[in-house]
C-alpha cells in the first residue's frame, strides 16, 4: 500500500466490512436484511442495508456511502475554515441497531474516510469513527467486555489512544441539555491523520473489525432474557434520549443533511418505537433508576 492517500483501498475495505457485519447479523437474527442501492445526484452513492420486525433486531441498518460534492457544507467546516467551498469526497460504514428485548443494548458504531484540499489546493484528508453501546437495563459484564474490545482494537498503535478517545467519545455522546450520558460509551475519534497514511488506515480498520467481537456476544447473550411491557415502555423512553442526541449534536447526521445525502439512509438510526413524557423520573431504587445512578456517570469501566 502507499503511504499517501489512497480512496480505491479505503472504499474496498469498507464494502467488505458492510458485508461481513451484514452476514453476520442476518445469521444471528434469521431475517434476511433488504439491499437499497442509490446513486445521490451531486454525486456518489451508496448501498444501505436495512431489517425491520426482525426476531431479534426490531429495526437495524447498516449504510456504505461514498459520496462527493464541489464545497464543502457548513458542518464539516465550521473548524477549518481554510476548506470551506472546497471539493470533497467522503465514505464510510454506519449502523445502528436496535433490538427489541430491552436488555439487549442499542449499538452504533461508524468508520469514515474524508479528503479535501485547502484554499492553495494542498491535499488534506482524515479518519473518524467509533463504537459506542446505549443499554437500557445495564449489565457489568457487557459494558466491561464492550470496552475491552475497543481498547484491544487500539492498542496496537499506542497505549495513549484507548483513554483519548474513550474519552472523547464521552464528551461527544453526552446531551448538554439533558446533563446526561446517551450511554455508557465506547470509543469515538475524529480528524486522525497520523502519518503515514498506512498506519492511520490500520487503525481505523482495527477499529472497524472488533465491531462484531465488541458486540455480538452481548446481543447472544441477553436477546432471548425475558421481559414485560414495563421494561419495553422504559426502552421506549430511553430511546427519546438517541433520538435527541441524533437530530440535535450528530456531526454525521448533520453533514449528510446539510450535503444532501439521502434522507431515509442518514434517519435509518431513529428506533421504530419512541415515548417522551414531562419531568419523569425513576423510582428510587429500581432497575430503571439503576441506569442512571450507576451506568450513565463517566467512569473507567476497564479500572
Amino acid at each position: 500500500m502507499s503511504s499517501i492517500p489512497t480512496p480505491t483501498a479505503v472504499k474496498a475495505y469498507l464494502i467488505g466490512l458492510q458485508q461481513r457485519i451484514v452476514e453476520a447479523l442476518e445469521a444471528l437474527d434469521g431475517q434476511a436484511f433488504l439491499r437499497d442501492e442509490w446513486q445521490r445526484p451531486e454525486g456518489g452513492g451508496g448501498i444501505s442495508r436495512l431489517v425491520e420486525e426482525g426476531n431479534v433486531l426490531e429495526r437495524g441498518g447498516c449504510n456504505f456511502s461514498h459520496v462527493m460534492g464541489a464545497k464543502l457544507p457548513p458542518s464539516a467546516a465550521a473548524a477549518r475554515p481554510e476548506l470551506g467551498g472546497q471539493p470533497w469526497e467522503a465514505m464510510g460504514v454506519s449502523l445502528v441497531l436496535h433490538p427489541r428485548n430491552p436488555y439487549a443494548p442499542t449499538v452504533h458504531m461508524n468508520v469514515r474516510f474524508f479528503t479535501t484540499t485547502t484554499n492553495d489546493g494542498t491535499p488534506v484528508w482524515w479518519f473518524g469513527g467509533g463504537m459506542d453501546l446505549t443499554p437500557y437495563y445495564g449489565n457489568v459484564d457487557d459494558v466491561k467486555h464492550f470496552h475491552a474490545t475497543c481498547r484491544d482494537a487500539l492498542a496496537p498503535f499506542g497505549s495513549d489512544l484507548h483513554p483519548r478517545f474513550k474519552r472523547w467519545c464521552d464528551e461527544y455522546f453526552y446531551l448538554k441539555h439533558r446533563k446526561e450520558a446517551r450511554g455508557v460509551g465506547g470509543i469515538f475519534f475524529d480528524d486522525f491523520n497520523a502519518a503515514p497514511f498506512d498506519d492511520s488506515f490500520a487503525m481505523m480498520r482495527s477499529v472497524g473489525d472488533a465491531f462484531l467481537t465488541a458486540y455480538l456476544p452481548i446481543l447472544e447473550r441477553r436477546k432471548d432474557t425475558p421481559y414485560g411491557e414495563r421494561e419495553r415502555d422504559f426502552q421506549a423512553y430511553r430511546r427519546g434520549r438517541y433520538v435527541e442526541f441524533n437530530l440535535v449534536f450528530d456531526r454525521g447526521t448533520l453533514f449528510g443533511l446539510q450535503s444532501g445525502g439521502r434522507t431515509e439512509a442518514i434517519l435509518m438510526s431513529m428506533p421504530p418505537v419512541v415515548k417522551w413524557r414531562y419531568d419523569w423520573h425513576p423510582e428510587p431504587g429500581t432497575p430503571e433508576a439503576a441506569l442512571y445512578s450507576d451506568f450513565l456517570p463517566h467512569r473507567d469501566w476497564l479500572a
